[in-house]
């Protein structure tokens, strides 16, 4: 096994470049600048990966491969042939020296001096016959395994148990409760155990003695199946590389069809290098990052035949946050000044009049550093924070934005959702999972209150936001609104311009002493009734861009009075058409924590 990294490589990303292995044929010698993506031929479903004598192998549940994989060319040799059948629907695999364990239903099993290294073929190891022996059955199917010396650690997700095992008699040392809820896969780091959770989409660092959570990571991509850390070349420090396995959505072109452009689902599996940084100061990890750019323009598109005067146009900018941070900005179409408005950015035009005819082009392009970021925090972690500020109450807990916090329905559940609880981490986890058991997501026309949201049982984003709003802040948690736009989840399309579908809020909630945690409104809602995971609680993934925290993204006003106060039953809708546009132009690795 490559060296255990230092304390302060651990909070950092692993950046050094030229990831490793065996090569499968001389033309691999050439070494990537950069770990890669590996995209292995022939691969399904890539369930699990492991490092066997200098050589990475993953796991193909499909087909039942064990695959030796370039990983500078993504070459791929199927090291089980003949015993294909055996490996097939097998969850997970691991090794120790020569031996290869892995899983399968509800068993663990062990092949002894399975794995030769033979520096001759062509990836430096051979298998020998399988030769598998039971090593343990648990009542519910055995997810993961890894192995440290002389114990053996296997996920279940039925148990909701990390199971600890003594190699040599295979009795049950202790079990450590699972950190996420879904299907998960595991390695071990000597003293770290670390953990991927397939629906949490999320990477888990913990102690390997106790079981405690170390640290967490949200994982740019959904699915993760496993994990590996391959050594490099220059010094032998690691890299975190991860599975992912899943159907992906395209369009198929069939000539005997009319019409001939067609939707159809193709298997997507591939492993993916998973950087991060450790902030144990501020509680939180940064996670794989993108450079991207953004443009928000307005185009006029008058729907109704009047003139305004003297009108100020207000948009907000990208907001600076620990996961996003803007290189610059620079207006289309027309200048702005920039103002600031409660520490946020926003770009305000002015116009001496807009007619019904008139044609415009306005708004702003920002290129921005953007990363997945999520919060560690435990309920003992927030005990005895101070009281909120007057001056937050008085912002933050009051009916600003039509929450409906004064009607009967409204403060039933606020105080039906918390109950007794008092801890502020807790409250918020119960009032999310009480919105969650009584909403179903649904694309509404308009955002109605909480109280008509709650009696229908079905919202939109913007609705759910409403609610989870009005629930916290009658239970004195300081919330606010958050959002607009989600960049499209396409990391691997580069240069290209991306429009995403519609806009997107969620909201922050406050801990004092602590700081804003972020909260997704309605993508942890996934299954009726729960359980729920908590993947995007104190958590954002690297599409999430963030313009103009706690501020309306957008106003207009006509002769100093805001559009909506004015007599004119008109909104920003009826006056401009907007165009938003997102281009992915490279990786970035998050930077460390300063000394």
């Amino acid at each position: 096994m490559p060296r255990k990294p230092t304390a302060a490589e651990a909070t950092t990303a692993k950046a050094n470049p030229g990831v490793t292995a065996a090569p499968l044929s001389p033309a691999s010698d050439s070494r990537s600048v950069f770990p890669r993506t590996i995209r292995p031929i022939g691969a399904y479903s890539i369930q699990d990966l492991i490092v066997a004598a200098g050589t990475l192998v993953v796991l193909d549940t499909v087909r039942g491969y064990l695959l030796q994989v370039g990983v500078d060319n993504d070459n791929s040799v199927i090291l089980n042939p003949h015993q294909v059948e055996l490996l097939r629907d097998a969850t997970s695999i691991a090794c120790w020296e020569t031996d290869l364990w892995f899983t399968r239903d509800d068993s663990v099993y062990v092949c002894r001096g399975a794995i030769q290294p033979q520096p001759d073929s062509p990836g430096g190891i051979v298998l020998d016959d399988l030769q598998p022996e039971r090593f343990v059955a648990l009542t519910y199917p055995a997810d993961g395994v890894a192995i440290w010396r002389s114990t053996v650690y296997v996920t279940c997700q039925k148990a909701g148990y990390i199971l600890v095992f003594a190699e040599d008699t295979g009795d049950l040392i202790t079990k450590h409760p699972a950190p996420g809820i879904g299907v998960e896969n595991l390695t071990v780091w000597e003293e770290e155990l670390w953990v991927c959770d397939t629906t949490e989409q999320t990477v888990y660092c913990l102690d390997r003695a106790t079981g405690e959570v170390q640290f967490s990571i949200l994982t740019p991509f959904e699915g993760p199946t496993g994990l590996a850390f391959l050594p490099q070349a220059a010094d032998g420090s690691p890299v975190l590389y991860v599975s992912y396995a899943g159907e992906e959505a395209y369009v198929r072109d069939d000539p005997n069809a009319d019409p001939p452009h067609q939707l159809a689902w193709r298997d997507r599996t591939f492993l993916h290098p998973l950087f991060f940084a450790h902030y144990p100061a501020d509680h939180y990890t940064l996670s794989n990052g993108y450079l991207i750019e953004i443009c928000y323009v307005e185009e006029l598109s008058s729907l109704e035949t009047i003139t305004l005067k003297d009108v100020e146009w207000r948009i907000a900018l990208p907001s600076e946050t620990p996961r996003q941070k803007v290189r610059w900005v620079e207006p289309v179409g027309m200048p702005f000044t920039e103002e600031e408005q409660d520490g946020q950015r926003v770009a305000v035009f002015r116009f001496d009049s807009i007619h019904p005819d008139e044609g415009r082009l306005f708004g702003w392009r920002a290129q921005l550093e953007v990363y997945g970021i999520k919060y560690h925090l435990t309920p003992p972690d927030v005990e005895g924070h101070p009281p909120l500020p007057p001056a937050l109450q008085v912002r933050y807990l009051i009916d600003d934005d039509d929450l409906a916090m004064g009607t009967q329905i409204v403060q039933d559940a606020a105080k039906a959702a918390v109950g007794r609880e008092t801890n502020t981490l807790r409250q918020m986890i119960s009032i999310r999972n009480y919105v969650y058991d009584r909403l179903s997501y649904a694309l509404t026309v308009r955002i109605e209150t909480p109280d008509v949201v709650l009696r229908r049982g079905k919202g939109s984003c913007g609705e759910y936001v409403g609610v989870l709003l009005a629930l916290a802040r009658l239970n004195g948690i300081a919330c606010r609104t958050v959002g607009r736009y989600k960049c499209p989840n396409h990391p691997e399309m580069r240069r290209v311009p991306l429009q995403p579908d519609f806009n997107h809020v969620w909201l922050e909630f406050l801990i004092p002493g602590i700081g804003w945690l972020p909260m997704e409104s309605n993508p942890d809602d996934v299954q009726e009734r729960g359980p729920y995971p908590t993947r995007f609680f104190m958590g954002l993934a690297w599409y999430h861009t963030e313009l103009g925290r706690g501020i309306s993204f957008e106003g207009v006003k006509t002769e100093g009075v805001p559009l909506a106060d004015t007599d004119l039953d008109i909104s920003i809708g009826d006056l401009a058409l907007n165009h938003i546009q997102f281009t992915i132009l490279d990786d970035l690795i998050p930077p460390a924590p300063t000394a």
